[in-house]
Order: structure tokens, then C-alpha cells, then sequence
């Protein structure tokens, strides 16, 4: 019997509601010392003094790392982008951002680093910080170029001047914050003479690389396991400062220590989604054939390090027209470096992109769903390439369908249920995918079982279970006689858990090992292990346009008097390829619409002008959807395939996501006749 395509439980789901299940933060350890991280309270300057020796006597206290002994790093290490000053921790008495770590407390407990830590004198030199982020910035600069590169198609401008209808208009986001359950949370020590460390992160190999690299050592004597992650978002997916900083405490301490980050620190000190402008310019003819569109972004980055929010990419790929152009621009501000962030990019992308649609089929008096349908493009709009499939259509109509859309009344603020208004809106999304080279090893045991080693990480998404059911079907046996280890780097290169490349990355792995395994001459002697690394397919994979692809629709109440937006139904169809396991999958995307509600109507960070520190560093000013928010969500998948990724699988990590906030902004402007822009669409933005 076929383990794919079967709902099955997480297979850790028991050990985790009953706390068996161990984080970071909870692994046991022998004499473990503690370390508190004191983070800076000014934005930009220098720091003139650190007094150590009013804590070295406090109860407990072993010492106090700083720029003044600390362990020096390199200066090359980094990530994606090339070199991460932000990775440079206590490397110097420079302050770049509110929130910087500059000193750890170590000492025997918890508490006696806590105490310690909030007693510790420090000095500033303050300098005048910059966070007025604006696309008008004199510091605005073309973004860097490793992805989302700029577009030029046809003559835009030709092509908008001869447009019957032109929608030109601008569309903001702040900054956001990844707000994963578990705080990040590190222990470090040496043993054997390697680096050890249990870490909360997103990729075991890819953090063993990075902190190599940092303490100059070579691979094999970094060591990281991430057993089980409580959420990440996209903010585990860099060298936390919990590790590097334990790290240093272990080396410069001689025994193992815990960093763990407290909420406000991880606000403070990990990454976010940074504050975006967007200008979008769409043209069309009367019949709603697009001409022209024209879409530019600007957002935050710090000087620390390069980063790119993609937002122009699902630009490229959703619509049909003959003239597109693209740019994207950064602006450093002194701001903690931005991350990758639930659909990095094509996230803040679609709700421009998307609400800018909407627009355009209300002054057209065009069907919002037609108005998508007449634009779908038969090859990539700017690539040229053929897509490997392309279901947004069928994602469209299965959507229409259930949601009931053929007996809307496409005027706006025409529904009254008594003194609430209601309204519906939808948007249609893509979210790039493929896979990246990533190895795993099969053993075939004594016994029968099989034991299937990749550095994969389970944020909580049942990726254990999926690839579980996978080698089973690869081995062709039961996922009873499965043993899976993962989130250790010796177990090899492997790609980390984002970018919705995670499970087609592993499970092409997996597969390939399996068949390298069955395809063992004769009978061998058992236990036989046998490792597959998959970077040499990867080149033969043919270039097309490789998407998943969704429909959302959204149905809200809002009240004029009160600025209350309640969102009362969402329904979200999607291509995802094959689907693995249909119970986690469609928990993954229902948990991404969850996300994109949380975008619409809640998430900002909010930082005071004058220090430029974050006021609402914890979740009782960073509002996120509460249960209480979550209406009835729906969630369904069309049949789909992905030619030549094994398994036809495709990533459905982001795409829950990705279209829900236009989805939203556009109901909420059906329901009211007013257009927002901006989000999240608070109360003060809605009261009439």
C-alpha cells in the first residue's frame, strides 16, 4: 500500500503534546552555564564603556564576554548575500541598530545572568540615527542583483499612454516580524575537539557552514542538530545570535552554555520583514487586455549586510502583457538586517500586484476573476519559457465555484447586514519553486528496517512524516520499517527548510538514494548504507517556469462606526504538485492563510522617532491573529504534477500565504468602497 497521498498524524505529534518532544532550550546537559544577552538601547553611536567589574562579584557570576574579549570572527562569514556584518557580534564598540547585542552575561543560572545582565553599566556615545524610510530616500539605490532581477519588456511607457485605463498607484507595508512560537535558543560546548552545538534553526549543514566560517574551523569541527524547531518563518534561517554567542561563552568559558533568547530580544535582535513602498502602473484596453505594467519596490536593509525582498518577481509570471518593467531599490537605515519572511517578497509583491488588479477591474467594470482569466499568459511573460504546468486558472474556478462568486454584485458597499457592511474579494498567486542539491543516506539494517539519515528540519510542518512516507515508497515497504533521523549536519549537504524547496529538495534525495540502494548488485551483507547528493541532476533539470499557484477568496464584515474588520470566511485553492500527505499539507496552508490574515488586518512594528527602538517588542503590542480572529477557513488542492522534480512534488510552504492579504484589502474595499493601501488595515484606517 502507497504511503503518499495518505493523511497520516505527525509521527511526533504524541511526544509533543504530552512535552516529550525537546527543543532547544529544553535539552538536558551536565553543568551547563547560562548566558543573558544585553542588547544596545540606542540606535545608532558608539559604546564608551562597558564597567564589567560592578557584576563579576554578583552571586554566580562567571564573566562577561564584550568588543573587548570576545573572540574574533571572520569577517568573510555570511550567508546568500555574501558577507553579514550583522553576524559580527562583540566584534567592536560600534552600535548600527536598537536592539544589537553587545555584551553576554555568563554565569552559573539563569537568574544570575538575568540579574547581572539588568544591573550592567553601559556608556554611550550617541550618534543621530536614521529610520525615515521613504522611496524618496537620497540613499535609495538599485537593489542587488543575485535574484528578482530587472525587467524590460516592450515599451512601457508607449504602451500606458495608449491604455484606455491606467491604474498608477502606490501601496506600503511595514516592517513585520517572523513571531515563530519558540524562541530561538542555542547550547554550545566542545567535545572531541569539535564545536557541538543543539540550535533552533532551519538548517542544520547550511548553520554549520556559517559558523564555521565565523570561528574559522573547518567543517568537520562544527557540529549542529535541531531535533525539533517550534516555527521559523524564515527567521531561523540565518546564524542566530543564541549560537554565535554561546558559541564564544563555551570557547572562552570551557563548559557548555545555553543562550536563550527572551521575546523581546528575539524582536530586537532577529531578523524581519523590512518597510516596503510599491509602485505599481498597470494599462489596459477596454476589454481588459493588459498593455502594460509597471511595478517598482522600495524597501529597508541595514548596512551590515546585502538583501533582497523580491517583490517584483510574481510580477514577472501572473499575467499576461507585452510591456513589463521592473525595478527594485534598497535604502540603508539603521535597522537590524531584514530576513526571508513568510514568501519573502512575492508576499508584499502580491498584495501590490494584486490589489492593483483589483483596481483596474473595478474602473474597467470588468469582473475582478475575468478580468485574470482574459491575462493568462500561454509562456512566461519576461522569461519566454514554457511553464511546467500551470493550474492558477484551475485554482480560479475551483475557487469561484465553492465560494459561490457568479452571484456577486461586483459595486461596492451595497451588502448591509445591519450595521455592518459585508464584503468578498480574491486574488490570484504564484510562488516559485524547484529544489536545491541535498544529500541523504539509506541503511538497510539487520533487521528489515531501514534507516534514512538528511539533514532536513521539521519546523513543525509534519515534514518528518512526509519523508517518512516518501523513502517508504521508495523502498517499496511499510513506513513501519522507516527509522528517520534528521536536523544532524554530518548528516551531509542539505538545503534547509524555505523557500519552499525544503520536501522537493529531500524527497529528491531520498528517492535517488533508495534507488541507489535497491540497485545493489547480488545480496549484500547487511547493514549496507548507501549516500545519493543530488547536485549533478539538478543541472539536467530543463529551464522552464516553475511555479505553485493558488486562488483566494475572502469574505469580510466591517463595522463604519467602529473600524472593526472581521474576516468570515477564506477559502484557498492550490497547486502544490503531488500532494504528500493531504493532512499536514493542508494544515501548512491554512496555517500560511492564517499568516496572510495576520498581514491584512494586524502585524506592524512600530518604532519610537526618538530612540528608534521597537515599542511593541512582544505580543501584547505586535498583534498577530488571535484564534478569535481565525474564521472558517477552506482549503482544497487541484489535481497537479511537477515534470521532473521526483514525486511531482512542489513546495506548498509559502503559497498559503501569499495571496491572502489582497484577497482581504480587496474585500474589505468591496465591503466599503474605500481602497486600502496601506496594512495592516487597522481600526483608525477604517472608522468612518
Amino acid at each position: 500500500m502507497k504511503a503518499i497521498g495518505i493523511a497520516q498524524p505527525r509521527i511526533e505529534g504524541r511526544a509533543k503534546v504530552t512535552g516529550n518532544a525537546r527543543y532547544a532550550a529544553d535539552e538536558p546537559m551536565r553543568e551547563p552555564a547560562h548566558g543573558w544577552i544585553v542588547t544596545s538601547t540606542v540606535s545608532r553611536g558608539h559604546i564608551r564603556d562597558i564597567d564589567v567589574s560592578a557584576v563579576l562579584d554578583m552571586p554566580g557570576v562567571l564573566g562577561v564576554l564584550d568588543h573587548t574579549n570576545a573572540p574574533r570572527l571572520n569577517p568573510e562569514a555570511g550567508g546568500f548575500f555574501g558577507p553579514d556584518g550583522g553576524l559580527r557580534l562583540l566584534q567592536d564598540n560600534v552600535v548600527p541598530f536598537a536592539g544589537r547585542p553587545i555584551a553576554l552575561v555568563v554565569a552559573e543560572t539563569l537568574e544570575q545572568a538575568r540579574a547581572a545582565a539588568g544591573v550592567l553599566p553601559v556608556t554611550y556615545h550617541e550618534e543621530p540615527h536614521d529610520l525615515d524610510f521613504s522611496a524618496d530616500h537620497p540613499a535609495a539605490r538599485p537593489a542587488a542583483t543575485l535574484f528578482d532581477l530587472p525587467a524590460d519588456v516592450g515599451d512601457v511607457d508607449a504602451a500606458l499612454a495608449e491604455s484606455a485605463v491606467v491604474v498608477d498607484e502606490r501601496y506600503h507595508t511595514p516592517e513585520e516580524h517572523c513571531g515563530a512560537m519558540e524562541p530561538h535558543a542555542a547550547i554550545a560546548w566542545w567535545e572531541d575537539e569539535r564545536l557541538q552545538a543543539i540550535d533552533s534553526n532551519q538548517g542544520p549543514f547550511l548553520i554549520a557552514n556559517t559558523l564555521a566560517t565565523l570561528f574559522s574551523l573547518k567543517l568537520d569541527q562544527v557540529r549542529i542538530r535541531a531535533e525539533h524547531v517550534g516555527g521559523a518563518f524564515g527567521g531561523k534561517g540565518q546564524c542566530g545570535p543564541q549560537l554565535i554567542l554561546a558559541a564564544m561563552a563555551t570557547t572562552r568559558f570551557g563548559r557548555p552554555v545555553r543562550v536563550t533568547l527572551t521575546r523581546d530580544q528575539v524582536f530586537l535582535s532577529t531578523g524581519m520583514r523590512p518597510r516596503i513602498d510599491q509602485r505599481l502602473r498597470i494599462g489596459a484596453d477596454a476589454d481588459g487586455r493588459l498593455r502594460a505594467i509597471h511595478h517598482e519596490a522600495t524597501f529597508a536593509i541595514s548596512p551590515l549586510a546585502e538583501y533582497i525582498e523580491g517583490c517584483t518577481e510574481i510580477t514577472k509570471t501572473l499575467y499576461a502583457a507585452p510591456a513589463i518593467r521592473t525595478r527594485l531599490h534598497a535604502v540603508p537605515l539603521d535597522v537590524l538586517p531584514p530576513c526571508s519572511m513568510r514568501g519573502p517578497g512575492t508576499t508584499p509583491g502580491s498584495f501590490a500586484l494584486e490589489s492593483a488588479m483589483d483596481e483596474l477591474a473595478e474602473r474597467l467594470g470588468i469582473d475582478p476573476l475575468e478580468l485574470r482569466l482574459r491575462n493568462e499568459p500561454t509562456a512566461g511573460p519576461v522569461s519566454g519559457l514554457p511553464f511546467s504546468g500551470r493550474n492558477v486558472v484551475a485554482c480560479l474556478r475551483a475557487g469561484a465555484d465553492r465560494f459561490g462568486w457568479a452571484g456577486r454584485d461586483h459595486r461596492p458597499r451595497t451588502r448591509w447586514e445591519g450595521p455592518l457592511l459585508v464584503g468578498t474579494g480574491l486574488a490570484a498567486t504564484s510562488f516559485s519553486n524547484g529544489a536545491f542539491p541535498s544529500s541523504a543516506s539509506i541503511t538497510a539494517e539487520t533487521d528489515g528496517t531501514f534507516t534514512v539519515a538528511i539533514g532536513a528540519t521539521d519546523l513543525g510542518t509534519g515534514a518528518r512524516t512526509a519523508l517518512t512516507a516518501i523513502a517508504a515508497d521508495a523502498l517499496e515497504t511499510g513506513t513501519e520499517r522507516i527509522r528517520i533521523q534528521l536536523s544532524d549536519s554530518d548528516h551531509g549537504p542539505t538545503w534547509n527548510a524555505g523557500g519552499s524547496r525544503g520536501t522537493t529538495s529531500w524527497a529528491w534525495a531520498i528517492t535517488e538514494a533508495a534507488a541507489k540502494l535497491r540497485a545493489q548488485p547480488g545480496d549484500p551483507a547487511l547493514p549496507v548504507t548507501v549516500t545519493a547528493d543530488t547536485t549533478h541532476l539538478l543541472g539536467e533539470l530543463p529551464s522552464m517556469e516553475r511555479h505553485a499557484y493558488s486562488a483566494v477568496f475572502a469574505e469580510v464584515t466591517v463595522d463604519p462606526a467602529t473600524g472593526e474588520v472581521r474576516v468570515r470566511r477564506l477559502l484557498g485553492m492550490f497547486a502544490v504538485g503531488q500532494v504528500i500527505n493531504p493532512l499536514t499539507a493542508r494544515s501548512q496552508v491554512v496555517g500560511g492563510m492564517i499568516g496572510g490574515l495576520s498581514m491584512a488586518l494586524h502585524e506592524e512594528g512600530i518604532r519610537d522617532p526618538i530612540s528608534g527602538r521597537q515599542v511593541n517588542a512582544d505580543f501584547a503590542g505586535y498583534h498577530i491573529a488571535a484564534h478569535a480572529d481565525v474564521p472558517d477557513i477552506e482549503a482544497g488542492f487541484v489535481p497537479d504534477y511537477e515534470p521532473g522534480i521526483p514525486l511531482g512534488i512542489k513546495g506548498a510552504g509559502e503559497i498559503g500565504n501569499v495571496g491572502t492579504a489582497a484577497a482581504i484589502a480587496n474585500a474589505v474595499w468591496h465591503a466599503t468602497g474605500h481602497r486600502h493601501r496601506t496594512l495592516p488595515i487597522r481600526l483608525d484606517r477604517v472608522v468612518e
